[in-house]
């Protein structure tokens, strides 16, 4: 048994080897995936509230799921290696499988949302700025966020807010943009439109290409280690068939 165990380039002892070295690597990059994962959720979920489509939220919480489950795994990985166990290899193998998928579809959706993101926004982010502040809570938070984030006023221009709902529905009110327009915001320094208080350029140029470079990395995290995963799953499935014949020729 134990020259069948080691004969070979691909002895049982080498492909332990070499799988603990690879969950080594994967267990860095499910730390990486799940990293990505809460920086993308950590700061631009507030600003789901502006987009039609749940697709960023999904590709963003996909991440988190893989980065999770891909811990799990290595985690499991290891004690499949130390104790030579062909389950825990098997749900070891499925576990990836399933890492694999999920960071491929977070991937895939990534780059496809961001080809559609900028004519999705250049086709509703102003309808949104000036129907819905301060009737929505989620998209009011979200827009004032935006405008002091991005030093900017409006989805275009500041010009906007004088045909806003906002405006419109309460008279008495003196400010002609919102405070979170003001360069030093403050209670009711929207009340002046001078370009030495408010910020001129609108949001949306700003907002555009941030969320577009947030696709980016998410897509190549995404779709970048799926080739790590399936190296994986070829090692697991290696190791399974050795033990299994280590076994069956010790039987």
């Amino acid at each position: 048994m134990g020259s069948r165990r080691d004969r070979g380039c691909c002895s049982v002892n080498f492909l332990k080897y070499v799988l603990f070295i690879f969950n080594f690597i994967f267990l860095v990059g499910g730390g990486a995936v799940l990293g990505v994962g809460i920086w993308s959720v950590s700061t631009k979920h507030a600003y789901t509230a502006l987009l039609t489509t749940t697709t960023y939220a999904t590709t963003a919480y996909l991440l988190l799921v893989a980065g999770v489950v891909a811990i799990v795994a290595a985690l499991l990985a290891c004690c499949a290696v130390l104790r030579e166990d062909r389950c825990y290899l098997l749900l070891y193998t499925f576990l990836v499988l399933v890492v694999l998928v999920v960071e491929g579809t977070a991937g895939v959706l990534a780059y496809v949302y961001e080809e559609q993101v900028m004519e999705e926004l250049s086709h509703t982010l102003t309808h949104t700025f000036t129907t819905y502040y301060h009737r929505d809570k989620d998209v009011t938070a979200a827009i004032d966020q935006m405008q002091m984030e991005y030093h900017c006023c409006g989805a275009v221009s500041f010009s906007e807010w004088r045909d806003s709902a906002w405006l419109l529905e309460d008279p008495d009110l003196n400010n002609t943009v919102p405070d979170s327009c003001c360069k030093t915001p403050s209670p009711y320094c929207g009340v002046r439109d001078h370009p030495s208080n408010i910020w001129y350029n609108g949001c949306i140029h700003q907002f555009e290409e941030a969320l577009g470079q947030h696709l980016l990395v998410i897509g190549a995290v995404g779709c970048g280690l799926c080739l790590l995963q399936v190296f994986g799953i070829l090692l697991a499935c290696c190791l399974y068939i050795k033990l299994r014949d280590v076994e069956d020729n010790y039987y």
